[in-house]
């Protein structure tokens, strides 16, 4: 069957680091720690086939471990606890994650995987593992089924499913799986309803 991969990424962030471009002195570098992947079938009902979901060890640039703020903690769910009984090396979770796409492509609500790929690895000191080529935005997909463009503007991903009154469980915000699903069920139910046809996951 063919497939799509939907992820979202929590990075680190400290209260209004986003609004400063984390260019505070104490802002940390914004490198990831929990990653969140959905394999979304493009055919015979459009059905979600598995997910994928990982916590990665925060590495500063002298190989150290970021302490996580309490206002991350507060967003995310995310605790040091977590971390250390969960957490897994960055190289260890992009690989299971590339392992988890089957070589399908990756699409997230923006471009998370910039902080993914890009900055994360760089600070980590590793070669990113999955190349630019495989990633797009899924807001392009929404545009192709016809979204309002100030509305894609306005709509994170952990609202997208209530924007279209998608029917599905309970979701937390700024936690990676869950935004994912909430992009999934979205894609999901615009394919179903003949508004977004799976073609457009190639041609874009």
């Amino acid at each position: 069957m063919k497939t799509a991969i939907i992820f979202d990424c929590e990075f680190l962030c400290t209260e209004g680091s986003q609004r400063r471009f984390w260019c505070a002195a104490h802002d940390p570098d914004p490198v990831v720690t929990q990653i969140g992947a959905v394999k979304l079938g493009l055919e015979n009902g459009f059905p979600i086939l598995e997910t994928y979901k990982a916590y990665v060890r925060p590495i500063d640039r002298f190989g150290n471990r970021y302490a996580l703020d309490p206002y991350f903690t507060d967003l995310t769910g995310i605790t040091n606890a977590v971390i250390e009984t969960e957490g897994v090396m960055l190289r260890d979770a992009l690989s299971s994650l590339d392992n988890f796409s089957s070589g399908a492509r990756f699409w997230s609500w923006g471009k998370d995987e910039l902080n993914m790929m890009a900055i994360s690895c760089y600070i980590a000191g590793i070669e990113a593992p999955i190349p630019a080529h495989r990633f797009d935005n899924a807001v392009k997909l929404l545009l192709a089924a016809g979204m309002p463009i100030e509305d894609l503007a306005k709509t994170p991903s952990n609202k997208l499913a209530d924007y279209y009154n998608v029917e599905h469980p309970t979701l937390q915000g700024h936690d990676a799986l869950d935004d994912a699903l909430s992009v999934s069920y979205t894609l999901q139910y615009l394919m179903k309803a003949g508004k977004l046809q799976p073609e457009v996951f190639e041609a874009i």
